[in-house]
C-alpha cells in the first residue's frame, strides 16, 4: 500500500482499490490525500453479462475486496472497451492485442468506466460512457505499438494518454474516463459520500479594506 498526501499533508480520507498509475494521477489532480493498493479479483465476463453490468460489477467488487482493511471510504473502478457486442479487456498476449487493435481500426468504439465508492455500508456507483473513433491502423503500426509496451495491462490494448493518441480521430465524452477514472463523475460521487474535494473548494474572498 502507498499513501499519497496532498500539498498540505492531510491524512488519507479515501482508499483507492487499484494499483493503476493513471487512476492515482487522476485522483491526485483532485487534491485528495489517499492510500492505494491493487486487489486480486477475477475480471472475467459472466455468460450473457452486458458490458455495463460487467464494468459496474467489477468496480463494486474491487471496492468490497478492499473494505476489510480500511475504515475510510473505498473507491473501486473498472474500464472496458466495447466494440459492437464484444468486450475488450486487457490483452493476454501480442496476438490478442493485435486482434483487438485490428477490430478497432477505422471504427468507433465505446469506453465504459464504472466508479464505485463504498461509504458507511452504502455503495455509490456511477458510470462514464465515451465514444472513440480510430483512424485506419496498419499491421506494422500495430506491431510497433505493441513493442512499445504501452498495450500491456490496458483495456482494448491501448492507452489514449500515450502513443495511441495518434490513432484517435475523434472522441465524444470523458477523456479522463478513457484514461481510467472520469474526473467529473468521480468528484460528484465523492461529494455524495461527504468527502471534501479540495480541487473544488472556493477560496474565501478577502475582506474589503
Amino acid at each position: 500500500m502507498i499513501e499519497y498526501r496532498n500539498s498540505v499533508g492531510d491524512a488519507p480520507c479515501l482508499h483507492l482499490a487499484s494499483a493503476s498509475d493513471r487512476r492515482v494521477d487522476l485522483l491526485r489532480s483532485l487534491g485528495l490525500s489517499f492510500s492505494a493498493a491493487g486487489v486480486d479479483i477475477d475480471e472475467s465476463q459472466f455468460d450473457a453479462e452486458s458490458a455495463i453490468d460487467m464494468v459496474q460489477r467489477l468496480a463494486t467488487s474491487k471496492a468490497r475486496a478492499a473494505s476489510g482493511a480500511f475504515k475510510r471510504p473505498i473507491l473501486g473502478a473498472d474500464t472496458v472497451v466495447v466494440h459492437g457486442h464484444t468486450v475488450f479487456g486487457k490483452p493476454a498476449s501480442e496476438s490478442d492485442a493485435l486482434r483487438m487493435l485490428g477490430r478497432l481500426s477505422g471504427c468507433k468504439h465505446e469506453v465504459l468506466t464504472a466508479v464505485a465508492v463504498l461509504y458507511q455500508d452504502q455503495m455509490l456507483l456511477t458510470t462514464s460512457a465515451t465514444r472513440v473513433r480510430f483512424r485506419d491502423i496498419s499491421q506494422d503500426e500495430m506491431r510497433r505499438y505493441w513493442q512499445t509496451g504501452e498495450s500491456r495491462g490496458k483495456a482494448g490494448a491501448y492507452a489514449i494518454q500515450g502513443i495511441a493518441a495518434v490513432f484517435v480521430e475523434a472522441i465524444e465524452g470523458s477523456y479522463s474516463g478513457v484514461v481510467g477514472l472520469p474526473v467529473f463523475e468521480t468528484a460528484k460521487l465523492l461529494q455524495d459520500a461527504n468527502i471534501n474535494v479540495p480541487a473544488l473548494a472556493v477560496p474565501e474572498r478577502s475582506r474589503p479594506i
